[in-house]
């Protein structure tokens, strides 16, 4: 490989580690404002008033008789 090409690679890898890591310290800033809020408060409170933006994943929960359609 040419050196040309290998510092060409060199630079984008270098762009996507400062990138990945950018975004890691953003949403770890992020996460942690959210603790920081909610701990401000003083009390717990449901998951999904603390944490809105977080989707939940699975099946609805259905109480009662299940009829099939």
């Amino acid at each position: 490989m040419k050196k040309k090409n290998m510092l060409l690679l060199a630079i984008a890898a270098a762009a996507v580690t400062a990138g990945l890591v950018a975004y890691s310290a953003a949403r770890r800033t992020r996460a942690n404002r959210q603790t920081r809020r909610v701990s401000d408060e003083g009390y717990e409170t449901a998951h999904d008033v603390l944490f809105p933006d977080k989707g939940h994943k699975g099946p609805k929960l259905h109480y009662g008789p299940v009829l099939p359609s």
